[in-house]
């Protein structure tokens, strides 16, 4: 194989350097040192992907012209930023990093009103930020704009590409780094590509999986999941315009594309690069288990489905060497590992420990999350993990069934429970989720629900019982305390830092009416945020101690790259870690229980505290010798010294 991607590069370089004759050799000569770099690599997953079509070579030639125009197209202060991530291609495993993530409309209104917001994110800390899907999308239901109409375009509504592009590089003046979506599993029917497809252009329908009749839908169903069961049955939709099945996993309105067409590939490369070259710093891979389909299978988590990635990859390489790879993969905790990797996706969200965090509330038991934690939370050290409590999307219990059995915990049944617990369905719980996705054929469902009501705010308000309420704020901060110091990238969905509660006026909406994540995507509201420097507020309560927590995470290395260790702490209520990053060791107890939690001293000693340490969190030193007690849902992060 190496010898036949040789000869291929001895084939396509004259006709490359042909293709840019005249560019400047200071331009070319990088582009042609990363292109042979990655040739290799990018030539055997296309070989794999399309060698088996006559006009192979066409396209490997027509994808490597586009990486290099867009190459020639990328503004100097983005070149700029190119060598300085080569030089330091671990930047984002510092312990300085702190993410956030809104929707602009529903954050800032526009994205006028998110510039003018850059002073309070520096107050918080960020240093990224996810603006959600900006782009242009049909009106009315759109999912929460993942219906995308145009990757070149912005929601008019919220501003355009230019103001977007200003936008991002003050943003990066200011230290902050941009992260966009690329919905590349699907684009909305109203897309050029999908209309012209309607029209009956029979190459732009290639574009997508297009069927004559039900036979092969039919055929492909029956090892398919239903994502959205409460919106239709199974994964293809009927257009009458063209009497033809389109694939749309996910609604109607989005239609799958075809990566086994090299075309559309290409065509995503160059939307992928437009991004990069307006300064987006990272992308989030949306639905990456989907993008390619096979009979037979569940069209989930296919070999081809990462070659795609790695292929995007080694073109970013060439192309826009700075740009990071983010995964978004709600499956099963292996696979999702399975796309984290420097050629892959070198950030992922990480699923397991968000889900395992409310599992630990819920059961006050934290043996799950130590023991999944114990087998899967170690990735590539050149990667990241992106650790969050909630984001835009619904909670789906994504452990491991065979942990669970390791457990004697039954699986199916444990998800039943903590359906109903964070539903308020069972007795004595604290939470005010909502139900979101039930499926009738399976019992399966999904959870709804802010930070703020899920943890038990919502409910200790309305009761108006302050110790509730200082345990509910307890919650939020245990949760956010072990995000902010695990290891990896914290990420912040904003709303939370001020305890926002479920916002119930969606059900007013026929747009949003049927989708009960709605609930925890309200409007911000400004006055409850300006009440964030009063002590006495709930919103003071929370953001003075959520700061301070994030103000230590940056001061110390223990909470960057490095190494964690989850251990058994001797206690069940009680999750800890052992933090390592050049030099520094920090090792970490949380008390998942509403009763106080002891450590035995000798566990402390056991994990290289010795005789002589200190919290940080309190600025305490802890009595040598003696048990490490932990109040209610109480936490430190201990240093030796």
């Amino acid at each position: 194989m190496e010898r036949e991607a040789r000869r291929s590069l001895e084939r396509l370089l004259p006709r490359l350097r042909a293709t840019f004759e005249g560019t400047e050799p200071d331009l070319w000569e990088p582009f042609e040192a990363r292109l042979k770099a990655n040739f290799e690599t990018l030539f055997d997953l296309l070989l794999h992907l399309y060698g088996g079509r006559y006009d192979f070579f066409y396209h490997l030639e027509e994808i490597l012209e586009s990486a290099g125009r867009m190459w020639l197209a990328r503004p100097d202060e983005l070149r700029a930023l190119d060598a300085e991530r080569e030089a330091n291609p671990l930047w984002f495993q510092s312990e300085k990093m702190l993410g956030g993530v809104c929707y602009v409309s529903l954050f800032a209104g526009d994205l006028a009103g998110i510039r003018a917001k850059i002073p309070y994110f520096k107050e918080l800390g960020l240093t990224y930020l996810h603006l959600m899907p900006l782009f242009l999308s049909p009106e009315g239901d759109n999912d929460g704009g993942y219906a995308v109409s145009s990757y070149r375009e912005v929601n008019p509504a919220l501003g355009t590409m230019e103001e977007l592009e200003a936008l991002i590089a003050e943003l990066r003046q200011n230290g902050i780094s941009t992260v966009l979506d690329l919905v590349y599993n699907h684009t909305s029917d109203e897309h050029e590509w999908a209309r012209r497809a309607l029209a009956g252009d029979e190459d732009y329908q290639e574009y997508y999986l297009i069927f004559p009749d039900r036979r092969m839908p039919d055929a492909y169903d029956a090892h398919l999941r239903e994502i959205f069961p409460e919106v239709r049955r199974g994964s293809f939709t009927y257009q009458k315009e063209i009497d033809r099945w389109v694939w749309t996993t996910f609604h109607s309105f989005q239609w799958d594309l075809n990566y086994q067409n090299p075309v559309v590939f290409r065509r995503m490369v160059e939307e992928m690069l437009f991004l990069a070259n307006r300064g987006v710093e990272v992308l989030r891979l949306d639905a990456v288990a989907f993008t390619w389909k096979r009979l037979g299978t569940t069209c989930e988590n296919l070999p081809e489905a990462h070659m795609l990635i790695q292929a995007m990859n080694a073109l970013a390489r060439m192309a826009a060497p700075s740009l990071l790879f983010k995964s978004e993969a709600i499956v099963h905790p292996d696979d999702v590992a399975r796309y984290i990797g420097p050629g892959e996706c070198q950030i992922s969200y990480n699923p397991t420990l968000m889900a395992l965090l409310w599992e630990a509330l819920a059961t006050r038991k934290v043996a799950l999350l130590r023991y999944s934690m114990q087998k899967r939370f170690q990735i590539d050290p050149e990667c990241a993990w992106v650790n969050y409590v909630r984001c835009h999307d619904d909670i789906g219990w994504t452990f491991s069934d065979e942990d669970a059995y390791e457990l004697d915990i039954a699986g199916y049944d444990h998800r039943q429970f903590l359906n109903a617990f964070y539903s308020g369905r069972f007795e004595g719980s604290f939470a005010r989720g909502l139900p979101f996705q039930f499926n009738p054929a399976t019992g399966d469902m999904r959870i709804s629900g802010t930070c703020a009501s899920l943890a038990g705010l919502e409910k200790a308000l309305r009761e108006e019982t302050d110790a509730e309420v200082e345990l509910a704020l307890r919650r939020v901060l245990l949760i956010h305390s072990v995000i902010l110091s695990i290891g990896g990238i914290p990420l912040l969905y904003l709303g939370d830092e001020v305890a926002t509660l479920n916002d119930y006026s969606y059900r007013n909406d026929p747009d949003k009416a049927d989708d009960s994540r709605w609930a925890h995507r309200p409007e911000t509201d400004w006055e409850r945020v300006a009440r964030r420097t009063e002590e006495h507020t709930v919103e003071g309560r929370l953001y003075g101690r959520l700061r301070h927590l994030i103000g230590l995470r940056k001061e110390h290395l223990a909470c960057g790259g490095g190494e964690t260790e989850i251990i058994d702490t001797g206690n069940p209520h009680v999750f800890g870690y052992v933090r390592q990053h050049q030099g520094q060791r920090m090792v970490v107890f949380a008390n998942f229980s509403e009763g106080e939690q002891a450590v035995r001293a000798n566990e402390l000693r056991l994990h290289g505290l010795g005789y002589r340490f200190s919290d940080l969190v309190s600025g305490r030193e802890i009595p040598v010798g003696d048990d490490l007690i932990l109040e209610p849902l109480g936490f430190v992060w201990l240093c030796p010294g």
